[in-house]
């Protein structure tokens, strides 16, 4: 299986926005796929807490 470059991915993202598009979106679409990316292999490294324990960590109700 051949992964996809970084160059490719980005091309993809340029490609998927409209033509009236700014800076402002690109920078974020890149942003968010980033985050969901890290948060995808976080958790299948096990890197995750149960809901539970985060709330406990932030003091927040169960």
């Amino acid at each position: 299986m051949r992964t996809e470059s970084i160059k490719q991915k980005a091309q993809q993202i340029v490609d998927s926005l409209p033509e009236t598009a700014t800076w402002d979106d690109l920078m974020h679409t890149i942003y968010v796929r980033q985050a969901i990316e890290a948060g995808i292999k976080d958790s299948e490294e096990g890197r995750t807490m149960d809901v539970e324990e985060v709330r406990k960590k932030f003091g927040l109700p169960a």
